[in-house]
């Protein structure tokens, strides 16, 4: 386990930790909380050993400190030209390992060692470890082809995603992921959220995603003013503890009271009339969302409220053949999604599905006049104000400037217009103060970028909100504060986030842009998640006939990654070439060569059928104990302990029949080519 004894932490003059403790048992999947700037990266790397405790004890298992006993995901962008799938192979580092002792043992020529080197590698899982790679670059929204593609040719974006991949591939006993979902998709997400499910080690995860937090953790770990403070459950159950103590607070609790009666005239106030039943709907999902948080709420010192729409122009936009892209010099412009027909009225809460690359923000770009469209009208309602949030900070924000700077510009160009004080008044709403009002935006950590981006949106009193992505880098209770100030804005709402939580609060519609077009999704956010699962089944399923074909064409075999390139025993099989099937018999000779031949291809495919049926007996008996094991499970007199331990044979068994069945289909290809 992990105990954190009265430890201290100082970065700087700054105290992280102050006589913190707290205890992690193995196999706990435990979700760390707290404030953008509490510490929480500092936590992480105090347990990864590259920061030390300036008092206290830090107790971590010594075997969870050896290599591959511990991962996590690399900061620092990758630099090489290996294959996406081979870079990921090399973060199973028992793997690596493996591989550079069969090299050292057939470089020395040592029969004894080239053998463990062997038996090594098919205990760590060496020839379905291609196949695992590949399921994690899958599952994270590569393709096939990119599985094969460079490092190199990726993006930023899509290289901290192989880092992620390569984290993931790592056999460890304690992971550290922070911030694992801040360049992943919905389907991304919801791929990795049923990854991390199955984790059987000890996991500590940093994540400002409520959803993504509840379905994995079962214990959260707060650190606030330098103080761990350990909640059984995951955020919601946190959230609900922590409210009830907040809820003691008697002015905090006044201030609520004053919020929930502001939202209650409003709402008896205007449900009943059919222009403003939606804006009306809104605050009673604001109202019924503040009620349970609240408490929490109040304890942050950043809200914020977007100001009245100064009009509602009907329709806003109305968009005829729209095709976006990309404009290219000296060529043809690069069409990602074509043929929208649509009109976006006042009110309105869409959110923007799609799987990455789909053309979600590409499609929010041309609407924000970020990029050109390609053919096609947008006709633009009268009086039409645009907020456009970025999901790339660099987009809008100048780095070297500081926040005056941008607000000064944006009063005079864009407007309103405004004295320096009341900028400086404003900007201090967002957290901005002091001389931080003119600090250059390089030196901003990620959740202050966006907060400045906000500030920017809020500032230009928009009736059309266009966000993409706009909870990267926010912590929780500024996603909160996000949230309720949307619920709370009279204009339309177009918005793009892996955040579940978020789009469930906000948005009563859905697009999903998907194969080129732009569509209405039929279903909420449950539905969108099925329809996401069937998508990947069917993407598996190509994948594994790709991958069958390739054993195929192969001769069965597995190509290893690098160093060493051993060669399993299937393709030394099937590498005994036979005799072809029309050579004429030439006398006594080539009939004994003939019988020899065929005696020889008897020989190699005997053991191969009698493994194969030993993988088919192996096959019968595993189904028959996971559907005894299914079945026991559903009896509601099984206890705590048992259920637990049957859950984990369940997992084991469903393992070890992916293992049979490729392993079968293996043995059937030999023999088949061997019959040949």
């Amino acid at each position: 386990m992990i105990v954190l004894k009265n430890v201290s932490l100082l970065r700087g003059t700054k105290p992280v930790l102050n006589q913190a403790s707290a205890t992690l048992h193995p196999g706990e999947k435990v979700g760390l909380i707290g404030r953008n700037g509490a510490g929480k990266s500092s936590l992480f790397s105090l347990l990864a050993g590259r920061l030390h405790p300036d008092a206290g004890d830090v107790e971590i298992p010594p075997s969870w400190l050896q290599p591959g006993g511990m991962a996590e995901v690399a900061q620092n962008m990758p630099e090489t030209d290996d294959p996406a799938t081979e870079y990921v192979l090399q973060g199973d580092t028992r793997l690596m390992k493996a591989l550079e002792d069969l090299a050292a043992a057939e470089e020395a020529d040592d029969g004894n060692a080239i053998g463990e080197a062997h038996a090594t590698l098919a205990e760590v899982g060496y020839f379905d470890a291609p196949a695992r790679a590949q399921a994690l670059l899958l599952g994270l929204g590569f393709t096939l082809e990119q599985s094969q593609a460079p490092v190199n040719s990726f993006s930023g974006g899509w290289r901290m995603r192989l880092q992620l991949a390569r984290a993931l591939m790592c056999p460890a006993k304690l992971l550290l992921l922070d911030e694992p979902t801040n360049h992943l998709d919905l389907d991304a997400l919801v791929w990795l959220e049923a990854w991390l499910q199955r984790y059987e080690g000890t996991l500590l995860i940093i994540s400002h995603d409520r959803e993504f937090l509840d379905a994995i953790t079962k214990v959260t770990l707060h650190l606030d003013e330098g103080k761990l403070t350990r909640y059984t459950g995951g955020y919601t159950a946190f959230e609900s503890m922590r409210a009830e103590r907040m809820s003691q607070q008697q002015a905090a609790f006044s201030k609520q009271q004053d919020k929930i009666a502001h939202l209650s005239k409003f709402i008896a106030r205007f449900k009943a009339q059919a222009s403003k039943a939606r804006q009306a709907q809104s605050r009673v999902k604001a109202l019924e969302r503040m009620e349970k948080l609240a408490p929490v709420l109040t304890a942050s010192d950043f809200q914020f409220t977007f100001p009245e729409p100064a009009s509602l122009p009907n329709p806003m936009l109305s968009l005829k053949e729209l095709s976006c892209g990309y404009h290219r010099d000296g060529q043809e412009p690069l069409t990602i999604v074509s043929g929208i027909n649509r009109s976006v009225l006042p009110g309105q809460r869409i959110g923007i599905l799609g799987a990455n690359g789909q053309g979600k923000s590409t499609v929010v770009k041309t609407l924000a006049h970020m990029n050109k469209l390609v053919s096609g009208e947008i006709t633009e309602g009268k009086g039409l104000s645009i907020g456009y949030f970025a999901q790339q900070e660099l987009d809008v924000l100048r780095m070297d400037e500081g926040p005056m700077q941008h607000m000064i510009r944006l009063a005079r160009d864009v407007g309103p217009n405004a004295r320096e004080q009341e900028l400086r008044d404003f900007l201090g709403r967002f957290q901005f103060t002091g001389d931080m009002v003119n600090q250059p935006v390089s030196q901003f950590s990620g959740g202050e970028k966006a907060r400045l981006v906000l500030a920017l949106v809020v500032w230009q009193r928009p009736n059309l909100l266009l966000l993409d992505e706009p909870t990267n880098h926010l912590d929780l209770t500024t996603r909160e504060a996000l949230s309720m100030a949307l619920n709370e804005f009279e204009g339309t709402v177009m918005l793009v986030s892996h955040d579940r939580a978020l789009l469930r609060e906000v948005c009563d519609e859905f697009w999903l842009v998907a194969k080129g077009s732009v569509s209405t999704f039929d279903g909420d956010l449950d539905d969108y998640q099925k329809w996401l699962q069937e998508q990947a089944k069917e993407v598996a399923q190509a994948a594994r006939a790709a991958r069958d074909a390739d054993r195929k064409a192969n001769g069965g075999g597995t190509k290893a990654p690098t160093p060493a390139q051993p060669t399993p025993t299937a393709a030394v099989v099937t590498a005994t070439p036979s005799l072809p099937a029309d050579a004429p018999a030439k006398g006594k000779e080539d009939r004994k060569a003939q019988a020899q031949a065929r005696q020889r291809l008897a020989d190699q495919a005997k053991p191969l059928k009698a493994e194969l049926k030993q993988v088919d007996q192996r096959l019968a008996k595993a189904h028959e104990e996971q559907a005894a094991l299914t079945e026991s499970l559903a009896n509601p007199a099984l206890s705590a302990s048992e259920r637990a331990e049957q859950g984990k044979r369940l997992k084991a068994i469903g393992d070890e029949l992916e293992a049979l069945e490729s392993r079968w289909l293996e043995l059937t290809d030999q023999i088949e080519q061997l019959s040949a």
